[in-house]
């Protein structure tokens, strides 16, 4: 399904999951704790888990719902449900070939610091057990990420295990917020990227804002959404990178690839030219297991999503990154630019072949896709 002669991988795609989900997918055992969506408007991921309320709607949000053109763009879903069918026609509508599906609620299921660690491994479970479910409209076209949680390292292994090889998903995701105090390179979590490296699935990293773990731009948050939103997502990815990179984590899984998602990727060439500045400066003292600058581990195992719109991307191109940006269209997001988010994407005025590795090529390689799937 070519579109203006490319083919097109939607690096992250999101599902708007059914408000009941937890109720009938959780354990008897936590079904009373099950994670409840509270929608108060048209397309809101309004969450309450543990009595912490997250996710509210900011008043641009509220006016979009009931915009006859926001209506119309995904009448489709809003009358089915969010359901399969309606998802694998959004993909038909952009020009998608295949996609990658993350949460758009169950970002924050698991989005309570210090949560109990057997209620977070049921929460992720009941997660994937129905997006295995969902993903039966096309399993050839639409790809899973299991939800995996950072609460209890062992469970994680063992749900990473199962989401790929029992459920055929391709990728494991977590939020890039820090939880309990730890930060990602600490050595408690070497177990989990041992297992996503055997397993040969990348980890994507997605945030979303207004969640009851720590976040970038917190101390906005009461004040201003505008301000609060445009820290978030990016700030927590740079954070993430600086954490797997600088902190030894690629080094010692080579093997390990990881997608930091929806976060913008304008800023990477920036980031990883300061963090090799500052391994230039102090990286034998402090970083003794990185062999090479930071930005060669980028290079070889990481990568960014660009926004459809995001023109400053540009400047990527040539920068040394080329192969290390994908392509998402947001769906069904009200920042998204569905469903003309390709042809936005189009429009950025990168080169014929640099559009063509965004769009293909890199998540190809991110998500280790060759002749198979």
């Amino acid at each position: 399904m070519a579109k203006n002669g490319f083919q097109i991988i939607d690096s992250d795609m999101h599902v708007m999951e059914p408000t009941d989900l937890w109720e009938r997918y959780m354990s008897p055992e936590y079904k009373a704790r099950a994670p409840k969506s509270v929608p108060r408007h048209r397309g809101d991921l309004v969450m309450q888990v543990e009595g912490r309320e997250m996710a509210a709607e900011a008043q641009w949000e509220i006016e979009l719902a009931e915009d006859p053109e926001w209506l119309d763009s995904y009448a489709d879903g809003l009358a089915n449900g969010w359901d399969g069918p309606s998802q694998r026609r959004a993909m038909d509508s952009e020009g998608l070939d295949l996609a990658v599906l993350y949460p758009s609620r169950g970002l924050y299921a698991l989005a309570v610091d210090g949560m109990d660690p057997g209620l977070g491994s049921a929460i992720a479970v009941a997660y994937n057990d129905w997006l295995y479910d969902f993903c039966a409209t096309d399993r050839g076209r639409m790809l899973g990420a299991g939800m995996v949680s950072p609460f209890d390292v062992g469970s994680a292994v063992k749900e990473a295990r199962r989401s790929v090889g029992m459920l055929g998903f391709k990728a494991v995701f977590m939020r890039p917020n820090v939880v309990n105090g730890i930060n990602w390179y600490d050595a408690r979590y070497d177990p989990l990227w041992a297992e996503i490296e055997e397993l040969d699935v990348p980890l994507g990293f997605h945030e979303g804002s207004d969640a009851g773990v720590p976040q970038t731009g917190d101390r906005f948050l009461d004040d201003s959404w505008l301000m609060h939103h445009t820290c978030t997502h990016p700030m927590e990815m740079m954070l993430a990178v600086v954490s797997m990179v600088g902190g030894g984590v690629l080094a010692r899984h080579p093997r390990l690839r990881v997608g930091f998602l929806e976060g913008n990727c304008s800023w990477a060439p920036w980031m990883l030219w300061r963090l090799d500045e500052h391994y230039e400066l102090v990286g034998r003292h402090e970083s003794p297991e990185l062999a090479q600058e930071p930005t060669e581990y980028f290079k070889r195992q990481c990568w960014v999503s660009v926004e459809a719109d995001e023109e400053p991307a540009r400047s990527i191109e040539g920068s040394g990154l080329d192969g290390n940006v994908v392509f998402s269209t947001d769906y069904p997001h009200k920042d998204s630019k569905f469903p003309k988010a390709v042809e936005a994407f189009l429009g950025c005025g990168f080169s014929e072949e640099m559009k063509r590795k965004i769009l293909w090529d890199n998540c190809m390689r991110m998500y280790g896709f060759g002749g198979s799937r």
